[in-house]
């Protein structure tokens, strides 16, 4: 058996069915009859070494890989670089055993690794100089590695090896040394100049900025003395100019003086005479005012008192329409509907008595003015006296 550790794979091949198979971990395996383990061979050191390392887990990283590497720029210079790269394995379906089986198809992707950067890095160094190189290594390196996107034109972030899906995300340069010792001798030479031209460079703009500041300075207190002896001769005018103005106003103050108090008394007379003249139409409008509003309340009071008559004599008319009747419906109900039509009918029952008393069965009364239509009272006469013959 063997415990297959954590982020790690470990290749088993079947040498009675010819096929293998992986087992990611953690995991614990047991070998069958007929099965062996996968052995790894790596490169290991500093220059990588083949065969130094042996083992039957092949962890899938992220980890690093640290190489020397010998370069020679386009000038001739060998140049010794520490470089470590950034490396995991990726698989997208731990399941899938062809997708599987690709992260044992290089046997050391370790030496495989490092002989292909260095192959691309020796390429784009040797296309540059010494100079450019040891100012822009580290963005050459980038470049060489991982190449730039066509799409984009921006360097890539990750470099993928397709026969083990093995990917390469960064890359750190720990150092950059000359082999010969005369490089060595002239890059240390070359940088000691460098400090030196820096330095001077520095004492130089120091130098400019302070020749530079005491030119502005002496610029600025030039311009402030012309511009205080402008202000002394403005000073100087305006005291001639009110020296002209004092002597004029002693020659002609009285005069002027005099003047002015006559103006004033005038403008004081006018003012009171409008203040007079105003002071009378507000009395006058405050008269009328006063006498407006007497007269409206006069009125208004009038027009009260008249409606307070007009509706006492109102509920006076009231009252007494109101005594007459109850005491006419009084009266009604004291002698009764009988009475009442007794007295109404008394004159007509005593005439008709008093005809029946004289035996007279019709008779016709008139004043003489009243028109009568004897044709008809004949007929009725006589049809009157027929009537007993019969």
């Amino acid at each position: 058996t063997f415990q297959v550790p954590h982020n790690a794979a470990v290749q088993i091949y079947d040498y009675k069915s010819k096929n293998s198979r992986v087992v990611f971990g953690p995991d614990l395996v047991m070998l069958g009859p007929d099965e062996q383990f996968t052995q790894l061979s790596l490169s290991a050191g500093k220059p990588k070494k083949g065969n130094m390392i042996r083992s039957v887990a092949l962890l899938l990283g992220p980890d690093f890989a640290s190489d020397f590497i010998i370069v020679e720029t386009s000038d001739h210079a060998r140049l010794q670089l520490d470089i470590s790269y950034n490396w995991h394995f990726q698989t997208k379906d731990t399941n899938n055993e062809k997708e599987a089986a690709k992260l044992f198809c290089v046997a050391d992707f370790v030496g495989d690794l490092c002989k292909s950067m260095a192959s691309k890095i020796r390429g784009a160094v040797s296309s540059v100089t010494f100079d450019d190189f040891h100012k822009n290594s580290a963005k050459i390196i980038q470049l060489a590695v991982f190449g730039v996107d066509a799409d984009t034109n921006s360097p890539k972030e990750e470099i993928c090896f397709p026969q083990n899906n093995l990917y390469v995300t960064s890359v750190d340069i720990k150092s950059v040394e000359p082999v010969d010792q005369r490089t060595r001798d002239s890059l240390q030479k070359s940088v000691t100049l460098a400090i030196e031209i820096t330095t001077q460079s520095q004492e130089a703009a120091a130098r400019r900025e302070a020749e530079r500041t005491e030119q502005e300075s002496r610029g600025r207190l030039e311009r402030q003395r012309i511009e205080d002896e402008a202000l002394a001769e403005n000073s100087r005018k305006e005291l001639l100019s009110l020296q002209a103005e004092s002597a004029a106003v002693e020659s002609t103050g009285q005069a002027k003086a005099e003047a002015f108090s006559r103006a004033e008394a005038a403008r004081i007379e006018a003012e009171a005479a409008v203040q007079g003249a105003t002071l009378k139409a507000e009395a006058l409008n405050i008269e009328t005012k006063s006498e407006l509003e007497r007269m409206n309340a006069a009125r208004e009071a009038d027009i009260k008192f008249a409606l307070e008559q007009n509706n006492l004599e109102i509920d006076k008319a009231e009252k007494m329409a109101k005594i007459e009747t109850d005491k006419f419906n009084q009266m009604v109900a004291a002698l009764g509907k009988e009475t009442i039509q007794a007295m109404a009918s008394g004159p007509q029952d005593h005439q008709v008595k008093m005809l029946q008393s004289l035996g007279l069965s019709s008779t016709l009364i008139t004043d003489g003015r009243t028109p009568i239509n004897l044709l008809n009272t004949a007929g009725g006469l006589l049809g009157n006296l027929s009537q007993p013959q019969k």
